[in-house]
């Protein structure tokens, strides 16, 4: 009888814990996250789940339209793509234009130490003959 009732009290204690630790935050994020696509205005800068970045032109109940560029390119998008609003930054500061001239400096810098050990050995035995 003891072995079925702490088996029951051990299912519930493992019930509790999945609530807590999954189900209930993934509720609070899920409501927090519909806050704020019900709290989108004109003017507001946002970037979408598919990493589009713009500024609201126009709300309406379940899309927006946002400008993406200068050029004016106007998107309607659903309310439910937005996915926060301001600029996501990547957390890279340096561009890839930028990485890829670092990459080759350091390559010109390694190149010319191995060719000047193998010439000074060759002109030693030149010199020998």
């Amino acid at each position: 009888m003891e072995g079925a009732s702490s088996s029951i009290i051990m299912l519930v204690v493992l019930i509790a814990v999945f609530y807590f630790m999954l189900i209930r935050p993934e509720n609070k994020r899920k409501k927090k996250a519909q806050e704020m696509r019900d709290s989108l205005k004109k003017g507001d800068t946002i970037t979408t789940i598919g990493g589009i970045v713009g500024k609201i032109v126009m709300v309406k109940p379940d899309t927006i339209v946002i400008e993406t560029s200068d050029d004016r390119v106007r998107m309607e998008l659903t309310k439910w793509a937005v996915s926060t609003t301001g600029v996501q930054s990547s957390g890279e500061e340096k561009s890839s234009k930028e990485e890829k001239k670092e990459d080759e400096v350091k390559k010109t810098e390694e190149i010319p130490e191995a060719p000047a050990e193998e010439t000074d050995a060759s002109s030693e035995e030149e010199k020998k003959d």
